[in-house]
């Protein structure tokens, strides 16, 4: 470049920068090359002399549109500044930028991305790893990490989602940092607030459970949960009564409460390191604490063993869970007649082989019957194999039917089973 800096400053005037900015989007358009001619509509009084003194050819002042071949543009900037019209637009800044050369890098970096994830075995295994990948290719989302330099943050994402999926399925839960460290080599990559590996992360696992991800804090550690991927190992935890076990430590604090017939409420972090024995045929499972809560009140140590889920299971649920079943437990479950608890309770039946307990098209009936003012049914509309009846009855009533409206009946059962009668002196 050899004009002066006085030469190509005039062309930062207010005159020239509807007719640069127009020159400047040919240039990109086009890469570079000088062809076409632009326009300028509604030209200034200003804009429509500085027009005439690169063509030399007069406008009148009433003129609507102007327009110059790019050529003459050229030709007006290397005789004013001995530069060529691209040098000048990239003193003047930014650079250009070529649409079609950024265009094919772009679909480039997009193709290996794909390639990538097409390549990893979760591709042939699960719909689900299909339909993330089609997602973040349809909404952006990979322009974005290519826009941003990120694209090692997809590669770390693959690099999760094979651990957790390859993991035996009587693996121990995993710590959220041990995760992070064992798939990318930094402890807190995967810690809210990390930037988009997270969210990348949590997306797909949302999309394999077949739920939204949500955006709070406890909605997405509930999804860590749900594939035994422990956030915080003290705030995961499950309340229960009556439920005594073998261990030391643990196993005689749940014994003693028991005795009581008072609720505890056991950490992950107590059922890791304090390993305990729970040798029960049948433990009831609820959804929620304010059952538990009556149980302890009226039934106190006549209450039989009792788990709470507390609206949606935590690691620790699914950890005491598993231990009673391994032992050769029998889980009964009763939950909320909604969409939500009629999929969590699918879900315990497919993972522990639970047994709906009170949980049928007369019960559910009842629940409607006996109080008029119901919430209506939202959600996806869940199957009950175990009845198909509820499911149908559900629909037709659209009506949410919530645990605690139905507690009385619960401990009426407890009760007859404290004194004696059978353990299930109802249909289930």
């Amino acid at each position: 470049m050899t004009g002066s800096t006085e030469a190509y400053e005039r062309y930062r005037a207010p005159e020239f920068r509807r007719l640069l900015a127009a020159a400047r989007r040919s240039l990109e358009r086009n890469g570079g090359e000088v062809k076409g001619s632009i326009g300028l509509a509604n030209p200034t009084s200003a804009e429509r002399t500085a027009v005439i003194g690169i063509t030399g050819t007069y406008r009148s002042a009433d003129v609507r549109r102007i327009t110059i071949p790019l050529g003459a543009l050229e030709e007006s900037v290397r005789n004013v500044t001995g530069m060529s019209l691209r040098d000048v637009l990239e003193r003047i800044g930014p650079e250009l930028r070529f649409r079609a050369d950024e265009r094919t890098v772009l679909d480039q970096a997009r193709q290996r991305i794909l390639a990538e994830g097409e390549d990893s075995p979760l591709h042939a295994k699960h719909a689900w790893y299909r339909q993330w990948l089609a997602g973040l290719a349809s909404d952006g989302t990979i322009t974005a990490l290519i826009n941003k330099k990120d694209t090692h943050l997809f590669s770390q994402a693959l690099r999760v989602l094979e651990h957790l999926y390859n993991r035996p399925t009587d693996a121990p839960p995993i710590m959220l940092p041990a995760l992070a460290d064992a798939t990318t080599g930094d402890t807190k990559a995967l810690n809210p607030g990390r930037g988009s590996l997270p969210t990348l992360v949590l997306r797909a696992l949302a999309m394999a459970r077949g739920v939204p991800l949500g955006s709070g804090a406890e909605t997405r550690r509930e999804l860590w949960d749900a594939f035994d991927v422990i956030v915080d190992d003290v705030a995961s935890r499950v309340l229960v009564l009556n439920l005594p076990a073998t261990g030391q430590g643990l196993g005689h604090w749940l014994t003693d409460a028991a005795r009581y017939g008072t609720p505890f409420h056991v950490t992950l972090h107590q059922l890791i390191t304090l390993p305990i024995t729970v040798n029960l045929p049948t433990v009831y499972v609820c959804e929620n604490p304010a059952v538990l809560r009556r149980a302890a009140g009226e039934l106190g140590v006549s209450s039989p063993p009792l788990i709470c889920a507390e609206g949606r299971p935590s690691t620790a649920f699914h950890r005491l869970a598993r231990l009673i079943v391994e032992a050769g437990g029998t889980l009964h479950y009763h939950g909320d007649f909604d969409w939500p608890g009629i999929d969590m309770t699918n879900q315990l039946r497919t993972r522990y082989q639970a047994k709906p307990w009170r949980m049928g098209a007369a019960d559910y009936l009842s629940g409607v019957r006996a109080d008029s003012d119901h919430v209506r049914l939202s959600g996806k509309r869940q199957d009950t194999c175990w009845e198909p009846a509820l499911a149908e009855a559900m629909e037709r009533e659209n009506r949410a039917v919530y645990e605690e409206a139905v507690t009385d009946t619960l401990l009426t059962d407890w009760s007859y089973e404290s004194r004696g009668g059978s353990s299930q002196p109802f249909p289930i």
